[in-house]
């Protein structure tokens, strides 16, 4: 049981520590940082220049409580079903085993509704911090006093038509839309559902400060996401368990534990983000020695000393936890504290000019002006091999992907269970190509060159996916990952394992999955998106960017595994048909290819058709070179799937003629035998003898 001490009151000096914490340290830090001095020039006043980086770190406060509170409830906190004990939405799990026994200990679950709450509330805070922040910002831009603000007509100005101000208003309008989902969402799939949309909220809140102006503005991008997300996730996930304190009653142990894994890789995700975006600004060693060096060097102090306090507290408090849960508020109240100055420090940071602004040079290139960076050499072979462009959110992916693939595997190894090592290796590949086909020569003259954007989607859509559908990922993890049933008795909350068997089963997973789905989606998904605007907005923006990776990664996918696959999902049609799909989607591929090798108008001409190369063919011609691409690249593994889906064929009608064999062996062959009986019928009856 939970003592007096884990009381409602000691959840709201939790927050109150949180909030004083990072306001007792951003004064002194914004008045280091000289933020808050009066300019020259559009002085707006002491009022909107010290109640700027107030708004900035109270809303980013709220914003990860948001963000944390409903990570809680989407795969941390225990949860009761609607029935007391099994949840009546969940879907069976194929792999479990029958008849296995329940472990001791009943689930509270009362903390889980009460998180939804606590999102609520954070995220009306949010909304509001919001609409002061971008009011302020205006006032700081236009550089007016607080009263002439309100009154200008230029604000409405300010969020139509400037890129920052939009921003900065899209961001009021998705947490105004999570404030009222959180209070209406019942079922960890509304749940989920809302984190991905405070994720999209931090991702147009990485599109401003120093990001937005950076001559690496798409690495400072991808790199702000990271560090942004995951900071959220760790800073408002712990506040929120702090707020949540009173309510987790003998959850308190299991909460702790498995949000104690999840911190562990928001800190890889804070310290590799952040060491990115100190290397794009602070210009050489000499930067350490600035204002914003100075501040970045407290930063990384105060992130190591959460680092070490969050080991100690996994290694030393947590065990305590089951007979000491006071223990827990008293090492979360140091982090809570910690956490404060952090995120104070970090709101002064992005107040701060950087030693290296990456503003953009005197005298740019085409190239330049179109894509934000510069034109990169002739293209050779051994810069093919060699060059890089960092995207950190598709860079960490494949990293994380390698790293928990071996850990799954050496789970299974360590209880004694095989796993082959063939796919292990196809993973491993696959990861490669992927980091290569997203951070290296693929990425870098996919920009410039349509020749080269079809070698990297058709590497995304088409070589990747077979690796991937060879290693058996989803089967890996449904036998490596724990289940929650084996947890707290009667828990229906969602863990890794658990939200995997719902994306699989559930009836858009099946959909999606279905082979004739997958293939018309892998074959047409290509016309959609080259000729219409998606193709645009992929080039310029980096949002649109990694919703092409994603799409095209996981429609080869799913097309793939419901041809040569392992993984459960698809009902998989006979290999006849799987044949004629492939031979389908073989002569879509051909048309597409002829069509772009034909074609004497230029997709997205205002891209392509402005960079001013010195080397290379005309755009006219890289884009029916890309066609050529599109149709040899796209055969050759379409191909190797045609061998793939025959070798399986010849195999099953081996595995069904042993089988056959093994039962005539045992039992006699009835079939055989009715017809010999017939055979002797007839011949009695055609001879009278």
């Amino acid at each position: 049981m939970v003592g007096p001490a884990l009381t409602s009151r000691t959840a709201v000096r939790n927050g109150v520590v949180l909030v004083a914490a990072a306001l007792v340290v951003l004064v002194p830090a914004v008045l280091w940082a000289g933020v808050v001095l009066a300019p020259t020039l559009g002085d707006p006043g002491a009022l909107v220049r010290w109640a700027l980086p107030v708004s900035a770190t109270l809303g980013e406060l709220a914003g990860a409580v948001t963000l944390g509170a409903l990570t809680l409830a989407a795969c941390v906190l225990p949860r009761r079903g609607p029935t007391g004990g099994r949840d009546a939405t969940a879907l069976p799990d194929p792999t479990a085993e029958p008849g296995a026994a329940a472990v001791p200990g009943a689930v509270d679950g009362r903390a889980w509704p009460l998180a939804t709450r606590v999102a609520g509330g954070a995220a009306a805070a949010w909304t509001v911090l919001g609409i002061v922040h971008l009011v302020l910002v205006y006032a700081s831009v236009a550089g007016q006093q607080l009263s002439q603000t309100v009154a200008e007509q230029g604000l409405m100005v300010f969020v139509l038509d400037v890129d920052l101000g939009r921003t900065l208003a899209s961001v009021v309008l998705v947490a105004a839309v999570v404030t009222a989902l959180s209070s209406l969402v019942a079922t960890p799939t509304g749940v989920g559902w809302t984190v991905l949309l405070v994720v999209v909220a931090l991702w147009q809140q990485a599109q401003t400060g120093h990001a937005a102006g950076t001559i690496s503005h798409h690495l400072a991008t991808s790199s702000m996401v990271v560090h942004l997300v995951s900071a959220a996730v760790w800073v408002g996930g712990l506040a929120a368990l702090a707020l949540l304190i009173g309510r987790l009653g003998s959850d308190l142990t299991a909460a702790v534990g498995r949000f104690s894994v999840l911190a562990g890789w928001c800190t890889a995700g804070v310290v590799v983000s952040g060491l990115v975006n100190a290397w794009i600004r602070l210009g050489g060693v000499a930067g350490l020695g600035s204002r914003w060096g100075v501040l970045l060097l407290v930063k990384a102090g105060l992130v190591v000393v959460l680092g070490l306090l969050g080991l100690v507290h996994r290694r030393r408090t947590m065990p305590l936890l089951a007979d000491r849960p006071a223990l827990f508020w008293r090492v979360a109240l140091v982090e809570l504290a910690v956490m404060g100055a952090v995120s104070a420090v970090a709101v002064a940071l992005g107040s701060t000019a950087p030693p290296d602004p990456g503003t953009t040079p005197t005298d740019p290139t085409p190239a330049y002006l179109v894509t934000g960076s510069p034109l990169p050499p002739e293209p050779t072979t051994w810069h093919w091999l060699t060059l890089t462009s960092l995207d950190l959110v598709t860079a960490s992916a494949a990293v994380a992907g390698v790293v928990v693939y071996l850990r799954w595997v050496h789970r299974l190894h360590r209880r004694g269970d095989a796993w082959p090592w063939v796919r292990t290796a196809s993973w491993l590949v696959g990861m490669t190509v992927f980091w290569w086909a997203t951070n290296g020569g693929a990425a870098v003259y996919g920009h410039v060159l349509f020749s080269a954007h079809m070698v990297q989607h058709m590497v995304l859509a088409t070589v990747i996916p077979i690796f991937l559908a060879l290693s058996a990922p989803v089967t890996l993890a449904l036998r490596a990952l724990p289940s929650r049933a084996a947890g707290l008795r009667g828990d229906v909350s969602r863990g890794p394992r658990e939200w995997l068997l719902v994306l699989v089963g559930s009836r858009w997973g099946r959909f999606l999955a279905n082979p004739i789905v997958a293939a018309a989606n892998f074959a047409f998904s290509m016309v959609v998106f080259y000729y219409t605007d998606v193709f645009a907005w992929a080039l310029a923006d980096p949002v649109g960017h990694l919703v092409m990776v994603v799409h095209f990664s996981l429609a080869g996918y799913l097309f793939a595994n419901a041809l040569v696959g392992i993984d459960p999902g698809p009902t998989r049609p006979s290999y006849p048909l799987r044949l004629v799909l492939l031979f389908a989607t073989m002569g879509f591929h051909a048309f597409f290819g002829v069509t772009l090798q034909s074609s004497t108008a230029l997709l997205v001409a205002d891209w392509f058709g402005l960079m001013g190369r010195p080397w290379g063919p005309s755009a006219l011609v890289d884009q029916q070179l890309g066609g050529s691409v599109a149709w040899g690249i796209g055969e050759l593994p379409t191909l190797a799937l045609a061998i793939g889906v025959a070798f399986a064929w010849s195999r099953d009608d081996e595995r069904t003629a042993r089988r056959r064999d093994r039962r005539v062996d045992q039992a006699g062959d009835p079939e055989l035998d009715e017809y010999n009986a017939m055979l002797e019928r007839l011949s009695a009856r055609d001879d009278p003898r």
